[in-house]
């Protein structure tokens, strides 16, 4: 492993992406920031440029309208990368899974490797999240550029 993965690992960058929804996933990932939870002890870095991006953290779910916004921000973000769904909308399609515009998880579009159920999750749990995201991430960087 290289010294830009191990950095990589240490200091992730994130993509926070909302598909749509209520927005609890979201005001429950900027209390992850407050001091109380304090997430930057993972050397995170919440961004707002796919190309820099390590993790891509999508909240909503899937639509009609959204998938290809989502899978150009995926095809951007650069390799090794990992995809988390925060919240029950980005997991299965949620409250919303009935609705006709609505095609379900964001797994119907891109893959995803770290699901954080929950309306709204916990910080605690996208903090538990995270930290499986950062295992996932280390074993992409051991195993080659995917």
């Amino acid at each position: 492993m290289g010294l830009i993965d191990k950095a990589r690992i240490k200091s992730p960058w994130i993509l926070h992406v909302n598909c749509g929804g209520c927005n609890g996933c979201d005001i429950e990932i900027l209390a992850c920031l407050t001091p109380r939870f304090d997430i930057e002890r993972f050397g995170m870095l919440n961004i707002g440029n796919p190309k820099h991006a390590d993790i891509l953290l999508v909240t909503g779910p899937a639509n009609r309208r959204n998938a290809r916004m989502l899978k150009n921000l995926y095809e951007q973000t650069p390799d090794p990368k990992v995809v988390m769904a925060v919240g029950t909308c980005a997991c299965t399609g949620g409250m919303f899974h009935n609705c006709p515009n609505v095609l379900g998880g964001i797994d119907k579009v891109i893959p995803v490797d770290v699901y954080v159920p929950g309306c709204a999750a916990r910080p605690e749990a996208i903090i538990d999240g995270v930290v499986l995201a950062l295992q996932k991430l280390a074993e992409k960087a051991r195993g080659g550029r995917k």
